[in-house]
């Protein structure tokens, strides 16, 4: 069995965070390992309060997991200090060391779901933390997975509209590659606030492909960004090209939208298991 893992914040009400990707690693027949980076106060009402992991804790969760438990892929979400940002990258950076990461699927594919913040408008990750993801963290890891307001953050566009996706993720990935000897990024522009909400998928040799969506018509819809990143990852994993695995990725949110339960009084959480109950 392929092991995979989350290094991401804890959310107790399992609507995102590592409760949510273990559940998406389950449904694709992969076994998940967590690494925590916060503990956040929340419900599907929304967030309350933060609390970040220490770096000391986090940087031993990652030491002892990869002594045992290596991973097959590795998935980033909610980072919460700049210290924890550093951490992570010499974790990354070692594990590029003993297991090549490629752009192509194979090796450990390493994503990035950039949580700056909350749906609720709650910082995530503060200002020292995002010039550290910009300039250390997005060097490292081969996919990046942001909703238009993220994209528009790490970029520097204009993000407001269908047509200004193309052009932001093209600025990112050039900005990175400028950092890292030209190896280019892969940008999944996550399009939820779009209407359709079509993703729009840069490869890392320059090929690009808009991906269409549907509306789901539920309000059970917090954490479909972690789990469109972790379903994403869980199909490069297993072999899937690129496009493959955006494609199959935005299918398993689109059930586990259609699928839901509603519970909760706010925005619920998606069925991520619904693969495994048909």
């Amino acid at each position: 069995m392929q092991t995979v893992l989350t290094i991401a914040g804890f959310d107790p009400s399992s609507g995102a965070g590592v409760t949510a990707d273990l559940m998406v690693f389950a449904a694709h027949g992969l076994f998940g390992t967590s690494c925590i980076t916060a503990l956040t106060v929340q419900s599907t009402l929304g967030v309350r309060s933060t609390h970040p992991v220490s770096g000391e804790v986090v940087a031993e969760t990652l030491d002892c997991l990869d002594a045992d438990l290596r991973p097959d892929g590795v998935k980033i979400g909610m980072l919460s200090s700049k210290d924890n940002i550093f951490i992570i990258c010499n974790y990354i950076d070692k594990l590029r060391q003993l297991l090549p990461v490629r752009n192509d699927g194979g090796g450990v594919p390493v994503v990035l779901d950039p949580v700056l913040q909350s749906t609720s408008g709650r910082e995530l990750l503060d200002p020292a933390g995002v010039t550290a993801l910009r300039e250390r963290l997005l060097r490292l890891v081969d996919w990046v997975t942001p909703n238009l307001a993220e994209l528009a953050i790490l970029s520097g566009e204009r993000v407001t509209d269908r047509d200004d996706v193309p052009g932001a993720c093209r600025a990112l990935q050039a900005q990175v590659a400028k950092t890292r000897g030209g190896q280019r990024l892969g940008v999944l522009a996550t399009g939820g606030h779009l209407d359709p909400p079509d993703d729009f998928l840069l490869m890392p040799d320059g090929e690009t492909v808009w991906l269409a969506g549907e509306r789901v018509d539920t309000r059970s819809t917090h954490g479909t960004g972690c789990a469109l990143s972790s379903a994403f990852l869980s199909r490069l994993v297993l072999g899937d090209s690129p496009e493959q695995a955006a494609r199959a990725a935005k299918l398993y949110v689109a059930g586990a939208l259609r699928a839901v339960e509603g519970i909760g009084k706010g925005r619920g959480p998606m069925r991520h298991l619904w693969p495994l109950l048909r």
